[in-house]
């Protein structure tokens, strides 16, 4: 029970990563606001799962890419869970951006939610964090931080920003007592990338894929990555602040 009596309020944490750090994080003792981007539904029903095993959860819809909504909802976990000692961002969004054939709608939506509905959700979740003298804050970058994928640029930029935002904001945040870092993952087994792995028509994607990972697991589990951001959101990690946490099977490694 690593996670005793603390509210933790989760971006993203309907599907995928978020949904799986929800589940670890209620099993660890804490009450967890899980906040869909726009299906309250889906929230609603990781919610359900988490209170039949026993845990605390609450649900809601927040767009990141509002600042007013994103202060809207912390209010609104405040009040149904009590103060929010840990914030995980893990709202975000993959897709193909390439040079010449992408849509300044994709382009803005891409920045939106990944890189400023990262800085949205801190600034609304780190006052108070001052303010109490303690706070964990989880970002979430990637292994495409740290190396290119083709036809993925504004991904990777985005990426690479959050990671560089969070090392500047450990700056701000850590003498307040906030801890602030960040996790990238690679490859993660969750819906959004279900189709490649199990698509014929993927075959050849995927067995490049394996031939560049070093671990030979192609993809992580999201639960390999719940229990690196358990590790963040503990105690155990009082004297990090501003990582980057790399979980990527090996990929980022090398060649060879």
């Amino acid at each position: 029970m690593k996670l005793k009596d603390k509210v933790a309020f989760i971006t993203g944490g309907s599907s995928g990563i978020g949904e799986a750090i929800a589940r670890r994080f209620a099993r660890e003792g804490a009450k967890v606001a899980v906040a869909a981007s726009s299906d309250l539904a889906k929230a609603q029903a990781v919610v359900k799962s988490i209170e039949s095993e026993g845990g605390r959860a609450w649900a809601c819809a927040c767009d990141v890419r509002s600042r007013t909504a994103v202060e809207q909802a912390l209010r609104a976990a405040v009040d149904a869970l009590g103060p929010v000692d840990i914030v995980v961002n893990s709202a975000g969004v993959y897709y193909a951006t390439p040079i010449g054939r992408t849509s300044a709608e994709d382009a803005d939506r891409m920045i939106d939610i990944n890189l400023k509905g990262t800085f949205n959700v801190v600034s609304a979740a780190a006052p108070a964090m001052q303010k109490a003298g303690r706070g964990k804050i989880i970002n979430f970058a990637s292994v495409a931080a740290v190396m290119g994928v083709r036809e993925r640029s504004l991904y990777c930029g985005t990426k690479a920003a959050v990671a560089q935002m969070t090392r500047a904001l450990a700056r701000e945040l850590a003498p307040f007592n906030v801890n602030i870092n960040a996790i990238a993952p690679g490859n993660t087994a969750t819906p959004m990338n279900e189709k490649v792995r199990t698509d014929p028509a993927y075959a050849q994607q995927l067995a490049g894929m394996e031939a560049a990972t070093p671990s030979k697991r192609t993809y992580s589990e999201p639960d390999d990555i719940a229990a690196v951001a358990l590790f963040l959101a503990s105690d155990e990690s009082r004297a990090m602040h501003g990582a980057v946490l790399l979980a990527d099977e090996g990929i980022s490694t090398g060649l060879g």
